[in-house]
């Protein structure tokens, strides 16, 4: 698999997920109580055995480091194998990436040191399992310059991404990134094809586009707007179909959520707390590896006025509950519950501490939040919406480091 090498696009500021991403970058945000949004891009790589990867990072990077170092570094002592981030190099002059094309132009020389023969290009803020040999095998039975990684969706949701027409072998016909009225798939009225955006290149047809990319004054650098509009006229793109990836021990129906406002976010969650979750984190034939920090097991214990209950909920090592009742929730690690609370369809990221007799509905808690005892959130939105960030779905947003009630 030296002939592989993955580029992860870690650097995205995130900001329809504020306040969440206010310290920290969208692939550092915590998902599902243990893990951040990163890992399942990386965990797709690692799953597939393509262990050649660099992850390209930039706004408040030091949280996505952290992680990293602590539960993804690895580098060979021959260097065929590693997982590294690259910050924002700055080569071609003291600027910022200015798009995802710019962003892989920058770092050409590590593409070009490494020797591979195809350069997966992919995104780390979706929520999915994807085999990617399986998308490698494809890309190179069609001998294509360029493969796309398509899925279907509702054509009315289709307008945040970018759109897709192919032909009976596959190949990419049409392109448009974000239209104001997407396409439908011929024959399947109201439901369009839309890029994941994650691509695989044939190596030099990669450099040869991002050299001549960057030399056009008119162009805004990216991979939608910009690369794909040039390259599928010529006949050289191919569009993978999602729908077709097997995951070892998983259901045939593929699950992929983007998850870049709060709302989504919220959503996926809730969708891990389902009877028959479409997103199983339990399955050992495709095992989700983060970085878990050394805590004692969950803690629950009965108050003298009531019992714990804790239904449809995930519950992560150094929580501890007193005579409360959580359901439907996310409790992150170390999170201190008192007694006689009433938690639903909420999520907490972690080192958060909720006072006695507190009533919490469709919360998100950010880290190292205190509430104090016999608070309301959730429950009268429209005083929320006086201190806090409520997102249009009505899901009440507490940011890193409150200090709730004191």
């Amino acid at each position: 698999m030296t002939a592989v090498l993955g580029m992860i696009l870690a650097g995205g500021e995130g900001s329809r997920l504020r306040p969440l991403t206010e310290s920290r970058s969208k692939p550092s945000v915590p998902f599902g109580g243990s893990y951040r949004l990163v890992d399942f891009a990386l965990n797709n790589f690692v799953n597939a055995d393509f262990m050649r990867l660099y992850v390209l990072t930039q706004f408040k990077s030091q949280s996505l480091n952290s992680h990293l170092s602590k539960g993804w570094m690895i580098s060979g002592v021959t260097s065929r194998f590693f997982i590294e981030p690259i910050p924002a190099q700055m080569r071609t002059g003291k600027r910022w990436y200015e798009g995802t094309a710019d962003a892989i132009y920058q770092n050409l020389r590590f593409m070009e040191l490494s020797g591979a023969q195809d350069i997966c290009i992919f995104g780390s803020d979706h929520i999915y399992k994807m085999d990617i040999r399986q998308m490698m095998d494809f890309h190179r039975q069609k001998q294509a310059k360029l493969t796309v990684s398509a899925i279907r969706m509702p054509v009315e949701e289709a307008s945040q991404f970018g759109v897709i027409e192919i032909d009976e072998q596959g190949m990419m016909v049409g392109f448009e990134e974000k239209p104001q009225q997407p396409k439908s798939i011929p024959g399947l009225p109201g439901t369009a094809l839309v890029s994941m955006g994650n691509y695989i290149f044939k190596a030099q047809a990669l450099y040869d586009e991002l050299n001549q990319d960057a030399e056009d004054p008119e162009s805004s650098h990216d991979f939608g707007n910009d690369i794909i509009p040039k390259m599928f006229p010529r006949g050289e793109v191919y569009v993978y179909d999602f729908s077709t990836n097997v995951i070892p021990g998983e259901k045939e129906e593929t699950y992929w959520r983007d998850v870049g406002t709060i709302d989504a976010y919220w959503q996926a969650h809730m969708d891990l707390l389902k009877e028959n979750p479409p997103f199983s984190l339990y399955n050992r034939a495709w095992p989700l590896h983060t970085y878990q920090p050394a805590l004692p097991p969950a803690t629950y214990i009965n108050s003298d006025n009531q019992n714990v209950e804790i239904v449809d909920s995930l519950v992560c090592n150094g929580s501890w509950v007193r005579g409360s009742q959580i359901k439907k929730s996310v409790l992150g690690f170390r999170t201190n519950v008192a007694s006689q609370c009433d938690i639903s369809e909420s999520i907490f990221l972690g080192s958060v501490k909720v006072g006695e007799g507190c009533t919490l509905r469709r919360v998100i808690v950010d880290k190292d939040v205190e509430i104090a005892p016999g608070t309301e959130i959730g429950v009268d939105l429209e005083q929320d919406k006086q201190q806090f960030h409520v997102s249009d779905g009505g899901i009440v947003v507490i940011p890193k480091g409150a200090k709730i009630g004191y």
